[in-house]
């Protein structure tokens, strides 16, 4: 990379070496005309002469050198998986985007090793979140004006060696089962509050409950209605209520006697203790505790949209869920902008 002192004309295509400002009478305006790293155009130069300008600072890229914007560029194409979108890059910067619905996976290990590359870095939000079509998932940036090649071409032999860094998997529609437990609900001793709260959760992440049953604390007609929507083709079963340790809650008996392999029951989050994950062949059937009706954000809401993405979550998942798996109960929630299930 060398500095060169140039004439406007000879500027054109050349990378600005330092900030070129502006400013106008009566204070109308004082301000950056054009930031370091710039490429000058030729439209660019009736600019600069109005401000009385005839010589430019440039940096002349050499070989086996990248400008910020193409460096960042190619980085940001090395680290992507399908469904982003990547921006095109500013002051280094470039932006990657949700084309989908989805979950985001970043791989952590390989993403810590491209930055200890010295000039480059990426950051990304926490993986395993659910990310909204259009959100900023990660940056791809260059911090000098000018880079080695080589740096970006060692960041990408580490993509090239285990895949993107940066991955979505959109959410798919499932066709979910609701089977609602309790006496006091099935004799209609009280409302049922679960299945309105299933509803919206369900719908919010663009699946739809093909149906509600209501059973009462026997285990022997919860096991019949599991085996029914499993005979159904629902994608997944939920059981609410009948998670506790007294004698009337027998979901997680009814699970095993359905023949479900429970990967985990009672789990390190708080809302959410009580939950039971477990699988009928490749059907997930979930247990969800009360309190996933009496507040907005619990474990539920950590486990369903990876499940909705058709994830086959593990014992290790959701015990690797208790770092980040309290919840603060704050007066207005505003999750998932918070720590809770972000370890």
């Amino acid at each position: 990379m060398k500095r060169n002192t140039v004439k406007l004309e000879d500027a054109v295509g050349k990378v600005l070496s330092h900030d070129v400002t502006k400013i106008t009478r009566l204070g109308k305006f004082k301000g950056t005309l054009f930031k370091k790293g710039h490429v000058v155009r030729w439209r660019d130069l009736k600019e600069l002469r109005k401000i009385g300008r005839e010589h430019l600072y440039t940096l002349e890229v050499e070989a086996g050198e990248l400008h910020e914007e193409e460096g960042a560029r190619k980085l940001a194409l090395a680290i992507s998986g399908p469904n982003v979108k990547i921006l095109k890059p500013n002051e280094g910067s470039a932006v990657i985007l949700a084309r989908k619905n989805g979950i985001l996976k970043i791989d952590v290990n390989r993403l810590e090793r491209i930055n200890q590359i010295d000039g480059l870095g990426v950051a990304t939000q926490h993986t395993n979140r659910y990310v909204r079509s259009g959100d900023r998932i990660a940056v791809a940036k260059i911090f000098p004006l000018v880079i080695e090649e080589e740096k970006v071409e060692r960041a990408s032999a580490i993509c090239r060696s285990g895949g993107a860094i940066v991955n979505l998997i959109p959410l798919r529609r499932n066709r979910v089962g609701l089977i609602i437990t309790g006496n006091e609900v099935y004799h209609g001793i009280i409302k049922d509050e679960f299945a309105p709260v299933m509803r919206k959760k369900i719908k919010k992440l663009g699946s739809t409950i093909e149906r509600v049953v209501y059973a009462p604390d026997n285990t022997e007609r919860i096991v019949n209605e599991i085996l029914k929507m499993k005979q159904e083709s629902m994608d997944l079963i939920i059981a609410t209520g009948g998670m506790a340790v007294d004698p009337d809650d027998v979901t997680l008996r009814s699970a095993l006697e359905a023949k479900a392999s429970v990967e985990k029951y009672g789990a390190p989050v708080q809302p959410g203790f009580m939950f039971m994950i477990s699988y009928l062949d490749n059907t997930p059937l979930l247990g969800i505790p009360a309190c996933a009706m009496y507040y907005d954000t619990t474990i539920l809401d950590l486990v369903l949209p990876r499940i909705l993405a058709e994830e086959r979550l593990t014992r290790r998942d959701i015990i690797k869920l208790g770092h980040g798996g309290l919840c603060l109960k704050c007066e207005e929630c505003s999750y998932p902008i918070c720590p809770f299930g972000r370890g």
